[in-house]
């Protein structure tokens, strides 16, 4: 079947309706569905409608004619040489390129042509807009025999089991960009892997060499990326494709810019408000994370440990839920002109929440928890307990009486803060960075794989049950002669494609949001905090080797085929990876700061070994100071706990600025040499100014009587060089007096 999209057509959204309304549904869905077909028509497409997998629901099956698609290439190919995009010549009106249209390039124009508004030459059926409020969507569908060979190619030799342009041609730049960004990224990931194992096994927690080595890795794979991603663009064809993007459906023209931008900044103050919220949020279940979990050990301590876990589960999906309506709601509301710039704003405001929820308690506990962590546990029991610590250490309760007039309140609080010191450790950074990279990795490629076949064994179970419950009426054999019918009229291959198309038509659509959102994720994780737990690069390594595997795998089988879009680059993505670049020159230098143990003249403890954190001092300070004045002797307000508290807190915002102002510089320079080495006089660069060239030849030619010189010494008239070489014979300029001039000079003296 010549199909190039499949629309998904639902007559009727509503599942309860009276007889009036059914009667009112239906006839609005005819008239939307004859305006449908009328307009496929009037466009110059082929469509034909089928019934769904439901009552109510049809697919309209849409073709468009070779003819037509010549007109669409050489419409865009006009478009994109006014624009500057590179293109192959176009002479006496036909396409001079031999080479067979691309599968994704044919989809593209069709899916532009279908989809653009009227005003930009299309048909302007646009799902969720509310002239076409039936349609549910526009797709096409899987090439089988491509997915099954792309599946069967993965080979343990290669990281990537097929080519960027194989992959480009079946789905066009942007699922191509992303699996090459994911290639490249992968392979990065090999030198920071084999450091980690290095430091891991043979160097010293927090290394200082480790951290730098690693936040140089970060800068230097984004500006390597940064030109990559070019060049890949011009090997595509696609550089600049921005400047040739069909307007969105909902835009509004007579919308003025600064109403928008406006619109822009109105939405900050809603996205900080959330941000807060979260971090509100996740900052109260973590203390109490590290209350019940650390000091609790009352009755039903080991129930009452999942508590944190279970209120995170509950609450911070819905909040986050919340904010991706408000995020969708405020970026339709600015009123952008092209996708592009909706799915940019649209990414920055949901990375924010993304990024929150994946290093806040990091940050917590590298920050707050194990610094300050005791301090504050040793707070909380006071407020709760009234100045009484139950079932505490001599220092704890140096400060403190037992009597009658003061008795201690241990009825169901029942603690043991004695040995706070050693349940607040830095071995829980650890700990928490083996469930982010290696726990998490599993359940997500879980999710992505496993997951879609269980929900689906589950439907198909409740649909044969609910088919064998209802099946005794007459209702059953009706639906029998129905599917039938399609095999007599158009045989069994006709049916199977049916059964294919109602397939496909219930699965996801693909969104590479989520595929790139997975990955920036995980170089945060490499980039911020890998110093922690050196082999954290070593287990995304061997993440991105399946992930690159399971990712094909998901388009190919549990999601709809992408519909192909042209662009040349990941978009917000990059400016995400920089920032994280730039974010792990701070947190680096501040975790080495804090903890990297290191040699102290002042110590004179004699349990102590020499050798101590930024941390373990203060902490030390902290005790001594508890042992001898109490609570009121460490946070009170002339206390010395707070003035050491204070101090490294300054200094260590002092050594993560510097990082910051080092981070400049090296990014400066990185950026430069990257430029010299991978885009001056690459050959993609070259490729692209030769085809430039020939096709302004083509074009010049075209206006009648100019010759171009390729190599460059300059363009000739081919009149007048026709008409000179015809005169031939003594002329003005055959004959020069320079010379004869000077010897008569020498001739007179």
């Amino acid at each position: 079947m010549n199909v190039d999209f499949v629309i998904s057509f639902r007559a009727s959204k509503k599942t309860s309706l009276s007889k009036k309304q059914t009667k009112e549904e239906a006839r609005k869905a005819e008239t939307q569905y004859s305006r449908l077909l009328e307009t496929f028509t009037y466009g110059g497409l082929k469509a034909v409608g089928r019934r769904g997998d439901s009552l109510g629901h049809l697919l309209a099956f849409v073709s468009c004619p070779d003819k037509l698609v010549q007109t669409l290439i050489r419409r865009e190919r006009q478009s994109d040489f006014l624009s500057g995009l590179p293109v192959a010549p176009i002479t006496n009106g036909s396409l001079s390129d031999s080479t067979p249209l691309a599968p994704s390039d044919r989809l593209r124009l069709v899916h532009a042509y279908i989809t653009s508004l009227p005003s930009d030459g299309g048909l302007g059926v646009t799902p969720g807009t509310l002239e076409w409020d039936l349609v549910e969507s526009i797709f096409c569908l899987h090439d089988k025999a491509f997915n099954e060979q792309w599946i069967h190619a993965w080979t343990t030799s290669k990281i990537a089991s097929v080519s960027d342009d194989r992959i480009r041609d079946q789905f066009g730049e942007s699922v191509a960009l992303y699996f090459s960004f994911l290639d490249s990224y992968t392979r990065a990931l090999v030198l920071p892997a084999m450091i980690g194992i290095s430091f891991y096994f043979f160097g010293t927690s927090y290394s200082p060499i480790y951290s730098v080595l690693t936040v140089l890795w970060s800068i230097g794979f984004v500006e390597w990326w940064r030109v990559r991603e070019r060049l890949i663009s011009l090997r595509f064809g696609t550089r600049g494709s921005f400047r040739v993007e069909k307007r969105r459906a909902q835009y509004d023209p007579k919308f003025s810019w600064w109403k928008r931008e406006l619109r822009i900044l109105a939405s900050v103050p809603v996205i900080v408000t959330f941000a807060a919220l979260l971090s509100a949020l996740m900052t109260g279940i973590f203390v109490f994370e590290a209350f019940v979990t650390q000091l609790y050990t009352g009755p039903g301590h080991k129930f009452i440990s999942f508590s944190p876990t279970i209120l995170f589960v509950i609450l911070v999906p819905r909040l986050v839920a919340v904010f991706q309506l408000c995020a969708q709601y405020f970026t339709q509301w600015e009123n952008h002109a092209h996708y592009s710039s909706h799915n940019s704003s649209l990414t920055l405001k949901t990375f924010i929440f993304t990024a929150l929820v994946a290093y806040l308690g990091l940050a917590l506990s590298a920050f707050v928890y194990v610094p300050f962590g005791e301090g504050l546990m040793r707070i909380v029991q006071v407020w709760l307990f009234n100045g009484t610590v139950p079932h505490t250490g001599s220092q704890m309760n140096a400060d403190l009486t037992n009597t009658p007039e003061n008795p201690q309140k241990a009825n169901f609080w029942d603690m043991d803060a004695s040995i706070a010191a050693t349940k607040l450790n830095p071995g829980r950074l650890k700990d928490q960075m083996f469930a982010y990279t290696v726990t998490n990795q599993i359940v997500n490629t879980f999710v992505e794989i496993g997951l879609p076949y269980v929900l689906r064994k589950i439907t198909a179970f409740r649909t044969k049950k609910t088919n064998s419950t209802s099946g005794s009426g007459p209702s059953l054999g009706k639906k029998k002669v129905v599917f039938e019918d399609e095999k007599e009229k158009g045989g069994q291959v006709e049916k199977e494609f049916l059964e294919q198309a109602r397939a496909e038509a219930a699965l996801p659509e693909y969104d590479v949001f989520g595929d790139y959102s997975e990955m920036v994720i995980q170089f945060g994780y490499v980039a911020l905090w890998s110093t922690i737990w050196p082999l954290a690069p070593v287990m995304a390594l061997l993440n991105n080797v399946l992930e690159l595997r399971s990712d094909a795998f998901k388009i190919t089988v549990h999601e709809r085929r992408p519909t192909p879009v042209r662009t040349d680059t990941i978009g917000p993505w990059l400016e995400a990876l920089a920032f994280l670049a730039w974010l792990a020159a701070l947190t680096n230098s501040a975790l080495v700061y804090l903890f990297c143990p290191r040699e102290h003249s002042q110590c004179t403890s004699s349990d102590f070994s020499g050798s101590e954190s930024a941390i373990e001092r203060v902490h030390r300070h902290l005790v001594a100071t508890a042992g001898k004045e109490g609570i009121n002797g460490i946070w009170g307000e002339h206390g010395k706990g707070l003035g050491a508290t204070k101090e490294l807190l300054i200094m260590a915002l002092l050594v993560a600025l510097a990082a910051s102002h080092g981070y400049l510089i090296v990014r400066s320079v990185m950026r430069h040499v990257m430029e010299r080495l991978l885009w001056k006089g690459s050959e993609e660069v070259r490729e692209r100014e030769r085809d430039e060239r020939m096709v302004k030849e083509v074009f010049l030619k075209g206006l009648g009587g100019v010759e171009v010189d390729i190599e460059g010494n300059g363009l000739k008239n081919v009149e007048t060089m026709n008409k000179d070489a015809a005169e031939g014979g003594f002329g003005f300029w055959d004959h020069d007096e320079g010379m004869d001039e000077i010897n008569r000079i020498s001739k007179e003296a």
